[in-house]
């Protein structure tokens, strides 16, 4: 099945189950804060690790002790996909783990 564009009020209603990530232009976005640079470092491993298993990847900015995340689907010309969502949601589901918050 292909993947299309999400409309902006399928975005906006898809964000509302997702606290602290954003719409930021064309790319769905969060900020994680954690304590410590070796905890962000993991969560970023963590991460890269299931955008290996969903062959969906996201822009990383790993800083001293944050990660952010920035992510579109570039095969439907940057826009935000449900691809980007399930990405996400995967990364909300992991997060905790990492002390982020």
């Amino acid at each position: 099945m292909p993947v299309e564009p999400l409309s902006q009020k399928e975005i906006e209603d898809r964000l509302a189950e997702l606290p602290g990530w954003s719409l930021e232009g064309d790319r769905i976005a969060r900020s994680y804060r954690l304590g410590s640079h070796f905890a962000a470092t993991a969560m970023v491993v963590h991460i890269a690790q299931v955008q290996e298993e969903l062959d969906h990847h996201s822009d990383l900015t790993l800083g001293y002790n944050t990660v952010s995340v920035t992510v579109n689907t570039h095969s439907v010309g940057g826009a935000v996909t449900e691809l980007d969502l399930e990405l996400a949601h995967r990364i909300e589901d992991l997060a905790p783990g990492h002390g982020a918050h």
